[in-house]
C-alpha cells in the first residue's frame, strides 16, 4: 500500500516537529515528494534541523491563511496530512487562547485551503487519543464513543473532530465526491507517541534522557498513569495506510480511525521508566507531584479493532519495543552524537 506514495506530492503542515520530521523522514524513504509548511522548531535540540532540515518547505503559521492557501496551491499536492498544533495539555492550561486559536481557527484554515486546491484528493487531519469523554474505564474507547476533553487541549482536539466531521459534511460528502468535489477527508486518533528526537516539555522519555544526559534525576508527577505507548513509526504507518486508501479513492475510509497498541500493552508511567533504565543504567527517577497540579487523566486505553480488521494496519513494536527503540535513539545522540532515525526507519519497513 506504501508503494502508492512513490512520487506523489506530499503536503505536511507540522513538518518541523517531532512527527512531523519523522513523517517527512519516512516519506523521503517511500520516494515521496515532500512540501512542509510550519512555524520554525521550537525546541533546542531539533529533530528537524539534526536531520538538515534539507525538505522544500515555508516557514509560516497556519492562523495565515491567505499565506497558507497559496503555499498549498503553489505547491498543488495530490494528500496533505495535517499535523500543525498546540500539543502538549499542561501547556493548554497555561495559554487556552493560544491552544484554540492554534487547534481549532488552525484547522478550519487548513480545510479552507484545500477547499480552494483541486489538486488535492485525499486530507489526513491528525488528532489525539484525548478526544473521547474520559470515564478513566478499563474499556478502551472506540471510534464512536462520545466525545469530550476535560482539559482544554483534549476539548480542542474533540472540537477538530466535530469540525472536520462537518466540513466533510459540507463540502466533501461522499454522496458528491467524483461529482461535486474529488477530495476525500479521515481523521486520525493516536497518542503517547515516543521515538528519538522528541525534547517537549513535560513529557515523560524527553524528560528522563534529557536528565540523564546532565546526571541528575527526573521528578515523575503521575507514576500510576495507565497510556497505550507506542512508537512514532507505527503511527505514522497508520496514518500513511489510511492516506493510501484514500488516494486510491476508496470513499468508505473517509472517517476517523485509532491508531493504538492492543489494550493489553498499555503500561503506567514508572513501568515505562523502569524499562527505560534497564536500557540506560544511568537513568534515575522519583516520584514528586508538582506545585501546580493541574488535572491529568489516570486511565486511557483505545480499541484498535477498526484498524486492525478495516485497514489491515497493526502495531510491528511492542511497547517494550518501542521504549527499546526510542531510549537507544537517545543514547546514541547524547554519547556520540549519532543520529538513528534512518536506521530505525529502515529497520522498520523490513518488517
Amino acid at each position: 500500500m506504501l508503494d502508492i506514495y512513490k512520487g506523489k506530492k506530499v503536503f505536511i503542515t507540522g513538518h518541523t516537529g517531532f512527527k512531523g520530521s519523522w513523517l517527512t523522514s519516512l516519506l523521503s524513504v517511500l520516494g515521496a515528494n515532500c512540501y512542509g509548511f510550519s512555524l520554525d522548531p521550537n525546541t533546542v535540540p531539533s529533530h528537524y534541523e539534526l536531520l538538515n532540515g534539507s525538505t522544500q518547505s515555508t516557514i509560516g503559521d497556519i492562523s495565515n491563511l491567505p499565506l497558507l492557501t497559496k503555499t498549498i496551491n503553489g505547491f498543488k499536492p495530490d494528500i496533505l496530512f495535517h499535523l500543525a498544533a498546540q500539543p502538549l495539555v499542561r501547556e493548554s492550561y497555561r495559554n487556552p487562547v493560544e491552544t484554540y486559536q492554534t487547534n481549532v481557527m488552525g484547522t478550519m484554515n487548513v480545510l479552507e485551503a484545500v477547499k480552494s486546491c483541486p489538486s488535492i484528493r485525499a486530507v489526513v487531519i491528525i488528532t489525539t487519543d484525548k478526544v473521547y469523554e474520559n470515564k478513566e474505564w478499563l474499556y478502551p474507547y472506540r471510534e464512536s464513543d462520545e466525545l469530550g476533553g476535560y482539559d482544554i487541549y483534549s476539548s480542542s482536539k474533540a472540537a477538530v473532530e466535530i469540525l472536520t466531521k462537518s466540513y466533510q459534511r459540507s463540502f466533501f460528502d461522499s454522496a458528491g465526491y467524483k461529482n461535486m468535489h474529488n477530495t476525500l477527508v479521515a481523521t486520525a486518533r493516536a497518542g503517547n507517541v515516543i521515538g528519538g528526537g522528541d525534547w517537549s516539555a513535560d513529557r515523560l522519555i524527553p524528560d528522563l534522557v534529557k536528565n540523564t544526559a546532565l546526571g541528575r534525576a527526573t521528578k515523575i508527577r503521575n507514576p500510576h498513569s495507565v497510556r497505550p505507548w507506542q512508537h512514532v513509526l507505527d503511527c505514522l504507518n497508520g496514518y500513511l495506510l489510511l492516506g493510501a486508501k484514500l488516494l486510491n479513492e476508496e470513499r468508505e475510509f473517509a472517517e476517523s480511525w485509532n491508531f493504538a497498541p492492543y489494550s493489553f500493552e498499555s503500561k503506567t508511567v514508572q513501568e515505562i521508566a523502569l524499562i527505560g533504565k534497564s536500557i540506560w543504567p544511568d537513568m534515575e527517577f522519583e516520584f514528586e507531584k508538582p506545585a501546580d497540579d493541574f488535572h491529568e487523566a489516570g486511565l486511557l486505553k483505545l480499541d484498535n479493532t477498526k484498524s486492525l480488521t478495516q485497514l489491515q494496519w497493526k502495531p510491528m513494536w511492542d511497547t517494550e519495543t518501542a521504549v527499546a527503540h526510542t531510549i537507544e535513539w537517545y543514547r546514541s545522540y547524547y554519547k556520540d552524537r549519532t543520529i538513528l532515525t534512518n536506521k530505525q526507519i529502515e529497520s522498520f519497513l523490513s518488517l
